[in-house]
Order: C-alpha cells, then sequence, then structure tokens
C-alpha cells in the first residue's frame, strides 16, 4: 500500500510538472547546445527548421550532475541528428512529428520505451491538428485535447473578392518597389466583423480570416509568431499562435480588457481594464500573468515609454493624464489636466499630447511636470509616434504627417498624403524603416519612408481598418 502511494505521488508531481509546460532550463541548454536556431515555445512545443518535436515530461524527476543522450532512435544518435525519439538521462523525451500522406503521428514503436510510455506531454500544449498517437502510447496524452479542423480560426473572409488586374498589377510593382514588405503579412481587423482579415502585405483584400466569438477591439502582434486579440463583452484576451492559427493561450480579467501594448526589450504585454481601473502586465516568454498594477481612473491611450519604464495614459472620464513607473514600484505620477487627448508621446524627457478638438499639441517636461510649450498643428491630430529624434504627428482632417525635431521642438517637414479622405492611424513596420497609415473613407493607405520623410506607395485595400498589425510569414503547422 505504501509502495502504491508514493508511486501516486510521483505521478502526481510529474503531473504537476507537465502542467506547468516550462522545460527546466537543463534541457533547454541542451536542446540550445544541440540545435542553437530551435524555438521553443511557452507551451513546450519545438521547432527545429521544418521539424516539431514534443517534449514528454517523466513520471519521476531525475536531476543527472550533466544533460545526455540515454538512448534514441535511430541508435546512438544526438539532436543534431534530428532523431524521431530521444531520451535524455534525466528521462525527458523528445518525439519528432512525423508526417506521413497528410497525417502526423510519432513513430510506432510494438514495444516502447518505458521513458515514453510513462511519459506524459505538457497538458496546455497546442498539440498539431489532427495528430495521431499510436494506441499502445496514448497514455502521454493525460487529459490534453488534441486539435482538431474545428479548432482552428481559418475561414473566408467576407471581404474576399475575385482579384482584378489593377490590384494584380500594383502587387508587382510593390514587389520591386517595397522589399521591406516582401513575405509579410497584414493582419486587419474592423468595427464591423468578427474576423481578423489576413492579407499580404501590400495587397488590397484579404486571402482569408481568423474567426472570432465577437468583434475585436484592439490586436497586437509578438514576435511574428502570436496574435493578442480583446474581444467585445468578454473580459478575457485571446493569444492566437499564427503558426497554428488557433487560440493557444486565454487570459480572463476581472473586467472588460481594451487596449494592449507590448514590451519587446522586456518580453511584457500590458492590457488595460479601464472598468476596474486596471492595467494587468502579462510575461510573454512564460505566457502567465504577472502583475496587476492598479490605476487612477479608466485609462485610455495606453502609451509606453521611455525605454518601456512607463506607462502613460489619460482618464477617459476626466482628462487627466497619468504615468506609471515600471520600475519604480509603480508609482503613479500626475501629469495634468489636458483636454480631448488623442494620442500621447514621450522622447528627451518629455511628453507630448495631441488635442483632437484644439488642434494643438502640449509640451510637459517629466522633471518638473509642467508646460514647457503648446503649439498648433494640422486639424484633427489623431496620432503620434518617435522615431529616433523626430516625432510624427498624424492629422486626419488634411491627412497629412507632421515632422517634429524633438530636440528642438520645431516643425521640420509636411507630408501630405494622397488618399484625399480622413486618416486614422499609423503603423510601425517591425524592423524597418517604414509606417502604414490607414484611412477610414478613401479606401486606400499609405506607406511612408520614415528616414526619407516621404510617401513611396498609396495603395488601395477594400476592408475598412480600425487596427493593423504587419508581420513576417511563417510557416503553417496546421
Amino acid at each position: 500500500m505504501r509502495k502504491l502511494i508514493i508511486t501516486i505521488m510521483v505521478m502526481f508531481v510529474g503531473a504537476i510538472s507537465a502542467s506547468a509546460a516550462t522545460l527546466p532550463t537543463e534541457v533547454v541548454g541542451y536542446i540550445k547546445k544541440e540545435q542553437p536556431a530551435a524555438e521553443i515555445r511557452f507551451d513546450g512545443l519545438i521547432t527545429i527548421r521544418d521539424s516539431l518535436y514534443l517534449p514528454l515530461f517523466p513520471a519521476k524527476i531525475i536531476k543527472p550532475t550533466s544533460i545526455s543522450v540515454k538512448k534514441s532512435v535511430p541508435a546512438n544518435k544526438t539532436l543534431k541528428d534530428m532523431p524521431d525519439i530521444l531520451v535524455l538521462n534525466n528521462d525527458f523525451v523528445l518525439l519528432k512529428v512525423i508526417e506521413k500522406d497528410e497525417k502526423r503521428s510519432v513513430l510506432y514503436q510494438s514495444e516502447p520505451f518505458i521513458e515514453v510510455k510513462t511519459g506524459l506531454l505538457p497538458q496546455d500544449l497546442l498539440v498539431p491538428k489532427n495528430l495521431v498517437v499510436p494506441e499502445n502510447i496514448k497514455g502521454i496524452i493525460g487529459g490534453l485535447r488534441i486539435t482538431t479542423e474545428q479548432d482552428v480560426l481559418k475561414v473566408k473572409s467576407e471581404y474576399t473578392k475575385e482579384e482584378k488586374t489593377v490590384h494584380t498589377e500594383v502587387k508587382k510593382d510593390l514587389v520591386s518597389s517595397i522589399p521591406q514588405l516582401r513575405n509579410k503579412n497584414m493582419y486587419v481587423i474592423t468595427c464591423h466583423s468578427r474576423n481578423v482579415h489576413v492579407l499580404p502585405a501590400g495587397g488590397s483584400r484579404p486571402e482569408y480570416a481568423l474567426s472570432l466569438n465577437s468583434i475585436p477591439i484592439d490586436m497586437k502582434a509578438y514576435q511574428n509568431r502570436f496574435l493578442m486579440v480583446t474581444t467585445y463583452d468578454v473580459n478575457a484576451m485571446n493569444v492566437i499562435s499564427l503558426a497554428d492559427e488557433a487560440v493557444i493561450k486565454c487570459f480572463e480579467f476581472d473586467a472588460q480588457p481594451e487596449e494592449i501594448v507590448i514590451d519587446e526589450i522586456n518580453k511584457y504585454a500590458y492590457v488595460s481594464t479601464p472598468n476596474s481601473s486596471s492595467i494587468y502586465m502579462i510575461d510573454l516568454d512564460k505566457m502567465q500573468m504577472k502583475q496587476k498594477i492598479q490605476v487612477n481612473g479608466r485609462c485610455a491611450n495606453l502609451t509606453l515609454a521611455d525605454k518601456s519604464s512607463k506607462l502613460i495614459y489619460v482618464d477617459k472620464l476626466t482628462n487627466e493624464v497619468w504615468c506609471v513607473e515600471l520600475n519604480n514600484d509603480y508609482t503613479i505620477k500626475e501629469v495634468g489636466i489636458f483636454p480631448n487627448v488623442s494620442a500621447i508621446a514621450y522622447s528627451q524627457n518629455k511628453i507630448y499630447l495631441a488635442s483632437r478638438t484644439k488642434n494643438r499639441i502640449a509640451i510637459v517636461d517629466y522633471a518638473t511636470m509642467t508646460l514647457a510649450d503648446e503649439f498648433e498643428v494640422s486639424p484633427k491630430p489623431v496620432d503620434m509616434f518617435v522615431y529616433f529624434n523626430n516625432l510624427y504627428i498624424l492629422s486626419a482632417e488634411n491627412s497629412v504627417v507632421q515632422v517634429l525635431n524633438t530636440q528642438t521642438d520645431k516643425i521640420t517637414a509636411t507630408i501630405k498624403l494622397n488618399t484625399n479622405g480622413f486618416s486614422t492611424k499609423m503603423y510601425r513596420v517591425p524592423n524597418t524603416n517604414l509606417a502604414i497609415i490607414s484611412d477610414a473613407k478613401a479606401g486606400k493607405y499609405s506607406v511612408l519612408n520614415l528616414d526619407k520623410k516621404q510617401v513611396i506607395k498609396t495603395l488601395p485595400i477594400d476592408i475598412p481598418v480600425s487596427e493593423l498589425a504587419v508581420t513576417s510569414k511563417v510557416k503553417k503547422i496546421n
């Protein structure tokens, strides 16, 4: 009886480890040593070049002094050789996903290794779609649900139409003139659709869409691998794996989540819940909730600033502007009251606040929290961001972008957009010198070269844009 209890306890510990999904540091170290380019997803899935490996957590935790190969199939192989089965000397197992006749499985053994038979897949793993596990090792699944066709979000976009010749010509010209957009996708949400629409960068209409349960509020991409989406009437944020095109994680909140900002430096996401006066901090490496920051008022225009050390926002009810110092125990400082703040930016220890109705930019000295300057800009300023020492200011009414040098606080350039509509927002194209500017009326978007401070292309689009994200194309798992 005592032996049975001990066995159950050991298996329980293994199950707890598997449910946590985080591979031990020594296992990660071995994988990276053998395959430096390997990607290990937070749920445990391992991608090595074009191959996938599933980790099995052992029933009993063993801690050898160093990690080595215990056995493999084929025999006497290391991870460098990409074997079908690899058992390490701490009893962790790596199973290679095998594709044959459009089906996915793992290697069948008539007499499975005991480490395989008693191992357990991470219990929050998003398994490759329709994976077939051999009957004699079905126990590795545990309580895990295998992904099926119904879990994949891919659907036909309601904006997809037959391609027109003129748009085909635009795409060919685009490939030669804007190489930074090659092999990239644009993910677009609208205020009219429950879908995330997927377009090739530079394209005019979606190729397909990712279906959600309600209309999206905000959307941000992370590392070309994930899309984070908040939606109306749901107190949760979905994380979509772009390789799987399925929801891989869902974070729940105490109120309606709205805006999302990404800290690429420290690998965090910040999600606002205005109705509970909170900002949630999410660890993107582990995909775990890290901190709930209680703030003043109902936060809007959430802006990450000063090397990701500050979060600045405006209370949508009172027009009070606040700053959360993330490196100072989340201290909240009052900036002041400003009318109808539509955009916030930070540079050179100064906060820039755009007033949509007053057509003005206010500059606040952060050290003293006093108004340093205020000046008029083109009507209806709706968006701003800093690129090196330049503040790009988008004004909707005349569809212009004004460029302000943040060292001198003088306008140095005015860029006229060719959309003749009502410009709405600017989106940086990651790791490039480009920005894409959307328009609410024109059915067009502009591609802006930030170094040259000029529009290099104006392109048609058949879908109204409320939010847009650009990522590199990824190899699909499902």
